[in-house]
């Protein structure tokens, strides 16, 4: 089984994304001829609404408003009501609202996401699936990448993860293995019985490389244990994925029970098998039952847009509501 999961894991090939993902040679034409950055973020937009696509780029700003008459002793609680009126406020800005930083000289800082730029890569010239990422080390978009391993020369992702993890659990099994059948050797050698020779040195380099090795992959596997628990891949738990209301590390969570599914599949009697049994096709994941729509201020964006209301009668009910807090009894 241990040798059977490495040729698994070496030789699956990397799923990459389906011919539906990569732009038409009329979308390719527009989108290369067009100069304004923009106009080719609104292109790939179009583009992106007949995929299931949910993720975005990372980027996001910040936005300071001037609230003078607000007392710079305002307390947590002025501070939270003062937010949920923002939320309403800053509705002329077409942007969600995602947190209060604090108060700093006078003035609110509220952080604004600023992330509804579809992943695009340049290289491939594809719209990447969620939790589609390039290899810079295979020169492809590899599908729910995880990272590319140097010790199995591939990139692991959708198509082995599964592998991937049976290769590390064998491994361990194989490192106990050796060290428990060496370690009756390992107690001669130390009592004295052993004899001498060069054999005495293979004793101990075996128990003590096959120990190493152990708690080596006793750490990684454990890690990715965790990461499949959390329904996260190692690129997600460093840089959490972006969605249309902001950065989200338990997007994906959908219980640990479905999590599990999700890499060694329904029937349990094969999970221990290095066969492909992962639910999907890699290109679409289900998202948790948590909607944008149950929290007002994380609403659509074009559902602000269409509210409207001009900059200054924004602004001017802005500074009337920290008026109204700065002359508040404190709590």
């Amino acid at each position: 089984m241990f040798c059977w999961t490495y040729w698994k894991a070496i030789f699956t090939p990397p799923s990459t994304p389906t011919k539906k993902f990569h732009l038409s040679y009329t979308d390719k034409e527009r989108y290369e001829m067009e100069e304004r950055p923009d106009v080719q973020k609104q292109i790939l937009i179009d583009i992106a609404k007949k995929l299931p696509i949910f993720t975005r780029a990372q980027s996001g700003g910040t936005q300071s408003y001037d609230a003078k008459n607000l007392s710079a002793m305002c307390t947590f609680a002025q501070q939270l009501q003062l937010y949920n009126h923002l939320a309403e406020c800053c509705k002329w800005q077409c942007l969600p609202v995602k947190h209060v930083i604090g108060c700093k000289r006078w003035q609110l800082i509220v952080f604004i996401s600023m992330s509804s730029a579809i992943r695009f890569c340049d290289r491939c010239q594809v719209i990447k699936p969620d939790r589609c990422h390039h290899c810079s080390v295979c020169e492809t978009c590899v599908l729910k990448m995880d990272h590319h391993c140097p010790w199995v020369n591939n990139c692991v992702g959708f198509s082995n993860y599964k592998f991937f993890l049976l290769f590390l659990s064998y491994s361990m099994i194989y490192c106990v293995f050796i060290a428990s059948t060496v370690f009756q050797y390992f107690l001669k050698y130390w009592v004295g019985d052993l004899p001498n020779g060069p054999a005495k040195f293979h004793v101990l380099f075996l128990l003590f490389v096959a120990l190493m090795f152990f708690v080596s992959l006793l750490f990684l596997f454990g890690y990715h244990c965790w990461l499949v628990a959390k329904n996260r891949s190692t690129l997600e738990a460093f840089s959490a994925p972006v969605f249309q209301n902001g950065p989200d590390r338990n997007g994906f969570n959908v219980g640990l029970s479905r999590n599990l599914q999700q890499v060694f599949g329904e029937d349990k009697k094969l999970w221990f098998i290095p066969v492909f049994t992962s639910q999907g096709d890699g290109h679409y994941f289900p998202l948790r039952t948590l909607r944008e729509s149950e929290n007002p201020l994380l609403a659509n964006e074009g559902k602000w847009m269409e509210d409207g209301g001009s900059d200054e009668e924004s602004s001017d009910e802005i500074l009337a509501v920290s008026e109204d807090l700065a002359h508040s009894p404190t709590v």
